[in-house]
């Protein structure tokens, strides 16, 4: 009877288990080419179904190619995705609904969109997270940045480029003296190069402020 129920224990943690691989299997990843190498994104969209989606469509549309990550603050984030080289501000699709109550926190190398004061007015621009911030999390009286996704492989080159030299530009002082680009941000399959494209418009040209503050 022992032996039956300890097979029975062991067969029902391994169906949990490969339930578990099979749904972070099926989860979108996106391949982010930087100037200090590549990062792996796991997405989320069962929890932050219009976030992961809004990102999606910025990289099929081959949004962020060329755009850098324009402010690093060494021990809370490294952000990106709205500013060209010269820190021209890419025009943008509308802004999405806030998330940030889905149960993912502002944790060490999780991903979520930057916004402004308004809760339900980020667009492309999101952050890394280089420790865990639950100042950034949603609470019951306030809601937080929305987290939909986790760096899975090249968290060393978002720790480089958290190492840059800032302060060059006295517009923008947290950005980092050189330019770090995203030359390409595409769909990551590890069995396929296939990447999907989008020639959806981008209407928006609103980023000004889109930026974390540190708590």
């Amino acid at each position: 009877m022992i032996t039956l129920f300890t097979r029975l224990l062991v067969s029902t943690g391994l169906l949990f288990l490969g339930a578990s691989l099979a749904t972070a299997a099926d989860n979108p990843k996106v391949e982010l080419k930087t100037d200090h190498g590549t990062v792996i994104i796991e997405l989320y969209p069962k929890q932050a179904p219009i976030t992961v989606q809004n990102f999606l469509e910025y990289v099929d549309s081959n949004f962020y190619d060329g755009t850098i990550f324009h402010r690093v603050v060494p021990g809370f984030v490294v952000q990106g995705g709205g500013m060209t080289f010269d820190f021209t501000e890419k025009p943008t699709r509308d802004p999405i609904n806030n998330e940030s109550d889905n149960g993912l926190r502002n944790e060490y190398k999780t991903v979520a969109m930057a916004r402004h004061s308004n809760p339900n007015s980020a667009t492309s621009q999101f952050y890394i997270n280089l420790k865990g911030n639950p100042g950034l999390n949603a609470t019951e009286k306030r809601p937080g940045y929305t987290v939909f996704g986790k760096v899975i492989d090249g968290m060393e080159v978002i720790e480089k480029i958290a190492q840059e030299p800032r302060g060059m530009f006295k517009a923008h002082p947290e950005a980092p003296n050189y330019a770090v680009r995203i030359l390409s941000a595409k769909r990551y399959d590890p069995s396929s190069s296939a990447t999907s494209s989008s020639t959806s418009p981008l209407v928006n040209s609103r980023i000004k402020d889109a930026l974390v503050k540190p708590q």
